[in-house]
This record gives structure tokens, sequence and C-alpha cells, in this order.
């Protein structure tokens, strides 16, 4: 079977297992009342909705990844360590977001899951951040110990950034649909089948997921879900930055990889720091839940569900394409300056979005 065939056969397969599981899931949720009732302030939704869209998220990623894994091409050897240390750290985040989802966990425990994870995938699996690509002058290969506090440092955020955004119908499965689908394209022209494969499968996942998801949402993916989505991008992320790309089109080597490995992941990526650091300003837990989210401004500023999911999912997209554009048509091969000139843009963006979204509104009233 070619390539392009077993990335299309993980994608449908995923995507199936997700369409065919889910209402039963649902069903039994409701029957023994595993539901998300909106008790709380912060929640968005209006009726109690099942949240252990989780388990078949989990279940679709692990089958369809294992049932199309790639064994006969050349990196596929050299993947199954990272692999075997994937897979344990899929099912310690699952069993630690199932119990969250059902009777939840003290935040203390998950960050010591958290840790333990990054751990393991730091440390064990050695799937670290190697080089910054010139960002800030740096183009020497980084010090272990820099390494490995810059890799544990980026995990924390990443697996943590997919949960965060979860509170708006079909935002993260959205979100979580476009990244990896990205990220899977990324792979495979830069012929990375494994990589590839798990991109596609989890894109694949997602756009099932988003049907039940979409405003009205009828399931939630919970911790186990965005937990689960959250460390695979961990995975994706620092691939697509350590990746040897010389089998990959001209076009694709001119980017500079952390820069789009961060645009890719813009918006979980951008919302999270912002919520930790306003948290952390304010004395409180980085973890604490609030209402200080991008997703709930927009709420706020009349925005329904959809639409405030469809805004964000495009200013993703642009961010993505700005960076494609300066550095493709404007030519910009300085690393530092890509790297500030995206996250400027992306700051002013949402600025600017903030600003002209209360005029759109009262136009509209």
């Amino acid at each position: 079977m070619s390539d392009f065939n077993n990335l299309l056969m993980g994608f449908i397969t995923a995507f199936f297992v997700v369409m065919i599981s889910m209402p039963s899931l649902i069903k039994v949720a409701k029957l023994k009342h595993l539901v998300d009732s909106p008790v709380e302030e912060r929640k968005m939704h209006r009726w109690s909705i099942p949240t252990l869209g989780g388990v078949v998220i989990f279940g679709a990623i692990v089958f369809s990844y294992s049932l199309w894994f790639p064994n006969q091409v050349l990196d596929a050897r050299e993947f199954i360590n990272d692999f075997k240390h994937i897979i344990a750290c899929l099912i310690l985040l699952f069993f630690i977001g199932i119990k969250d989802d059902i009777i939840g966990t003290a935040p203390i425990k998950k960050l010591v899951a958290h840790i333990i994870v990054a751990f393991i995938l730091v440390i064990m699996a050695d799937i670290r951040i190697e080089s910054m690509h010139g960002i800030f002058g740096v183009n020497v290969t980084l010090p272990l110990w820099v390494s490995y506090m810059l890799t544990f440092f980026v995990y924390i955020v990443i697996i943590n950034s997919i949960n965060l955004i979860d509170g708006l119908d079909g935002l993260a499965g959205s979100i979580s649909f476009l990244s990896s689908f990205i990220f899977g394209v990324l792979f495979y022209y830069s012929g990375h089948m494994p990589l590839s494969l798990l991109s596609f499968v989890l894109s694949g996942t997602m756009l099932g997921f988003v049907f039940f998801n979409f405003a009205p949402a009828r399931v939630f993916m919970g911790d186990a879900g965005s937990l689960s989505i959250g460390v695979i991008f961990c995975l994706l992320a620092i691939n697509s930055i350590n990746a040897n790309y010389e089998l990959a089109p001209v076009w694709l080597q001119k980017l500079n990889k952390p820069v789009l490995a961060m645009s890719i992941l813009v918006y979980p990526l951008i919302d999270t720091l912002r919520v930790f650091s306003v948290r952390i300003i304010k004395g409180v837990s980085p973890f604490k839940a609030d209402k200080n989210h991008i997703h709930h401004k927009l709420k706020a500023l009349g925005f329904g569900h959809a639409k405030s999911t469809l805004v964000l999912v495009f200013y993703s997209l642009f961010i993505l394409c700005c960076q494609v554009i300066l550095q493709l048509y404007f030519l910009i091969t300085d690393s530092t300056l890509i790297f500030l000139f995206q996250i400027g843009l992306a700051v002013v963006f949402l600025i600017l979005l903030f600003l002209l979204t209360p005029k759109i509104s009262t136009n509209k009233n």
C-alpha cells in the first residue's frame, strides 16, 4: 500500500470509529448521569452534556494508529521508541483525565501526572528541543540542561493548552482538526510517514468529534480527550522542529521550524500563555479555572458558540498564512525577525478583533 493510501486509511478509520461509537457513548453517559451540569458561573452551556467524549477519542486514536502503522518505511523503526513512550503517556493521561471527568481530580495530582509525562517524553524518550534554529542568534545545539528546561516548559504549556480552550462548543475540536491536518501535510512532504499518520489519525478523529461537538454540542471531550490530544501535539510540535527536511520541497525548507510549530498552534498557545500570565500576576494558581479566555471575551461581545469558533479557526489559519507569505513572498530569512513578526501579528490582530467587535455587534443590533 502506498504512503498516501496508508495515511488516507488511517484518517478514514479514525473518522468512522468516532462516528459509529460516539452515539452509543452519549446514550450510556446520559443513562448513567455522567454529564457536565452548568452549575458554575464559568460554564458556557445551559443544559447537562456528557463529558466522556475522550473515551472514544482515545480509542479511535490508539486503534487507528496501531492498525495502520507503516512498519515498512525506513523511519518507522526509529519511531518505535517514540511510539511506546507516547502510548504509555496517552494511557496515563487518559486515566487521569477520565477520573477527573467522572469524580474530579485534585490539581496537584494532575500536575504530578504532567511532570511524569514530561519526564517520560523528555528524559526517557529523548524527545526534546535541540536547537533554536537561529532565533535570537542561537544557531548551535542547546546545552543539555537548557534543552531539558525549555522542553519541559513547552510540554506543560502544550499539554494544558487544548484543555484550556475546551470551553466553547466545537472550538477545541476544530482547532485540533486544523492543526493536526497541517502537521500531517508537513510530515508527509518531509517524508516522515509515522508522524504524518499520527497527525492524520488525530485529524480524522477530530473531524468525527466536531460533528457531535459543534454548537449545539451533544458531547464534550473532557479532560480524557483534551489531555490525550495535548500530549500528541507535544510530540508533533517537537518532532516538527527537530525533523530532517532534506526530502521536503524547497518552499518547506525555507520556513523557520520553531516559528512554524508555534504558528500552527497559535491560538492554544497564545490563550494559554495569556491566561497563565494573568492568573500568576493576580496571585492565583495558573491552573485555577476562570472566564478570562479569549473565547469567553468573544462570547461576551455577542458572538455565539459557532461564530466564536469560526472566528478563532480563521484567526489561526490567518496567522499561519502570514508566516508563509512573509518567508516565501517577502523573503524574510532572519529567524529572530520572523519570530517577532509572528508574535506581533498574533497579538495585534487579537487586539484589533476586540476593538472592532463591539462596533460590529452594535451595528448588528
